[in-house]
């Protein structure tokens, strides 16, 4: 129901809020935000039980519907539009490494989307990355850390440029370090990622104390996990303000595997989707750079040599999977996927269902599947 003030009240839902379920909840909306929300009947527009989730924040989205984020401007615009069928309400757009000055002009498509207020801004996932971990990351294109060809990505995005994975082991022969390009994020205000690394645990360590403070797609496209060296996992889980992406489709973790991150970083995860262009397409051959890539049976792989290449993951799904598979509540899947992401970026406007917040919502049936992002 829409009154004077140009509000709308959406009732009979359950509501995910961060103190948990709201059951036969309502919830108004005025001036694009949370005016105020509560339990018990009410006038308005009544959604038959619906969940209402704040709207998912995906920190890494390199394409969806067909469209790469490399291709083009309106590219970028297509997959945006694709991902917020699905959800998505907030995305970073990913890049994966590329020549420099294919980097540099999708930086800017990036920069002028954000300034629309499309999206939130662009991730670098690369090129300062370790060969021995680059995964679906073309190795020709990758680079030893250099500030002065980090400042010229950073530049080219005119200040959008919100997230950037590095790993930190990495010198260069001019001197320069992983370590280096991690501080120079920090002190442009960009969220420093270690990433596609064979960082010991010390290294990566090092990384965090010289401001690291996500990790990407955790487990994978770095050393693992061992007794005598656990890498940069427990270095990551160890310090209470780093976060974790999650790619949660049952491919690239195990679901115990998503369980036991639960355990050890408790409400430090993040639901992403790293999804490429084939996202909602379906099987046959893509390329995500300069790489070949084949999906089958929903997974993304290099034709090359078999390494996974992102995913065909929805945000929607990731939640579901969290739910129905994983074993989380609702309001643990939901805090993944929306305010943990949020937070990562320093977003405090949206990301929770509470009062003075961005109106981002999403509406889903009693399977999780997305009826409606109003």
């Amino acid at each position: 129901m829409t009154d004077s003030m140009n509000s709308t009240t959406y009732t009979n839902a359950r509501l995910v809020t961060p103190s948990g379920v709201v059951e036969n909840g309502w919830l108004r909306v005025a001036g694009g935000r949370v005016d105020a929300l509560g339990e018990g009947p009410a006038e308005g527009r009544d959604l038959d039980g619906a969940w209402v989730l704040p709207g998912f924040v995906d920190l890494h989205v390199h394409g969806g519907g067909g469209h790469s984020a490399l291709a083009s401007r309106d590219a970028i615009r297509e997959a945006i539009a694709f991902h917020r069928t699905h959800g998505t309400t907030s995305t970073l757009v990913s890049l994966v490494t590329s020549p420099l000055d294919r980097m540099a002009e999708a930086a800017g498509w990036i920069a002028d989307l954000t300034e629309e207020g499309l999206v939130l801004g662009g991730h670098l996932e690369g090129p300062f990355l370790a060969h021995s971990r680059c995964g679906a990351q073309d190795p020709d294109a990758l680079r030893a850390p250099d500030r002065a060809e980090l400042g010229r990505l950073l530049d080219a995005g005119r200040g959008t440029i919100r997230q950037v994975t590095i790993a930190p082991e990495l010198v260069n022969t001019n001197g320069d370090t992983g370590l280096d390009l991690i501080r120079d994020l920090v002190a442009r205000g960009v969220v420093a990622a270690i990433g596609h690394t064979d960082a010991t645990y010390e290294q990566a360590r090092a990384g965090i104390e010289a401001g690291a403070r996500l990790v990407t797609h955790v487990f994978n496209g770095m050393r693992g996990l061992h007794h005598r060296e656990p890498g940069p996992l427990l270095a990551a889980g160890e310090h209470p303000d780093v976060v974790l992406e999650v790619i949660n489709d049952g491919v690239h973790l195990d679901d115990a595997v998503v369980r036991m991150l639960d355990r050890l970083a408790p409400r430090r995860l993040a639901l992403i989707t790293d999804a490429i262009d084939a996202t909602g397409i379906g099987d046959g051959d893509y390329l995500l750079g300069a790489m070949h890539v084949r999906v089958k049976d929903g997974q993304a792989r290099l034709i090359e040599n078999g390494s996974l290449a992102g995913s065909t993951l929805t945000m929607d799904a990731a939640v579901r999977r969290a739910v129905n598979d994983v074993g989380l509540p609702i309001e643990t899947a939901s805090h993944y996927a929306s305010a943990v992401p949020a937070r990562v970026l320093g977003l405090t406007d949206r990301g929770t269902l509470t009062p003075g917040a961005r109106a981002d919502l999403v509406f889903l049936d009693d399977g999780l599947r997305v009826i409606e992002v109003p």
